[in-house]
């Protein structure tokens, strides 16, 4: 099965694709972690990419496309796989129909706005251990504020301030969401919508699967 996984930053579906994979026993294929791969192994399309990431820009789509095509064909992809950050606007994900690829399904994990920015703005990390913590879903247990493993000081990450937050937020709506209309139209998409309880969101997840 060839699946795509949408949702917002912060709706928590890097920890729903974990269970797919885990279900159906196929690759979850992130982009970012193709990119981040093919920089450290220095492959020529690693080479082409570094000067983007390095200046803090967008690696360009047709790079993008590139590794994307690269990874697709190894062995652990034959069975299928979970596309997972790309694409990332309509037309990457005209791109992939250019490509040939059919994808069976499209999964978006919805969650509110202001549900992801009270959620990722909560997370605390471990400035020792990077062990990670919510003031509410996962509160120190031995000592306020600091970590529960080593004793080290807990802080919010920039990336999880609040204006940040919905600025990724803005950029999402922008340019990813459009994807739920242009899947919706092709009979792909599946709505899941997103639970407090982790466990609740992941049972929806998997009747989306079997639908």
């Amino acid at each position: 099965m060839k699946l795509i996984l949408l949702g917002a930053p912060g709706s928590g579906k890097g920890t729903q694709a974990e269970v797919i994979c885990d279900r159906l026993g196929i690759p979850a294929v992130s982009t970012g972690n193709i990119i981040r791969e093919a920089i450290k192994q220095g492959t020529e399309a690693g080479l082409k990419a570094k000067s983007h990431v390095d200046s803090g820009g967008l690696v360009p789509d047709e790079i993008v496309v590139e590794m994307l095509r690269e990874r697709l064909g190894e062995d652990d992809c034959k069975s299928g796989y979970i596309l997972d950050g790309f694409p990332r606007n309509v037309n990457q994900a005209r791109t992939l129909d250019k490509m040939g690829i059919v994808i069976d399904k499209v999964i978006n994990i919805e969650v509110a706005d202001e549900c992801i920015v009270n959620r990722m703005s909560g997370r605390r990390v471990c400035s020792s251990c990077g062990s990670s913590y919510h003031v509410i879903y996962k509160a120190p247990m031995k000592k306020p504020g600091k970590c529960d493993r080593c004793g080290g000081d807990l802080a919010t990450r920039d990336d999880d301030r609040p204006e940040t937050v919905r600025e990724r937020l803005r950029i999402y709506h922008e340019q990813t969401a459009p994807l739920k209309d242009y899947y919706d139209a092709a009979g792909k998409l599946f709505v899941v919508e997103g639970q407090e309880e982790l466990a609740d969101t992941t049972k929806l997840t998997i009747a989306a699967l079997e639908a």
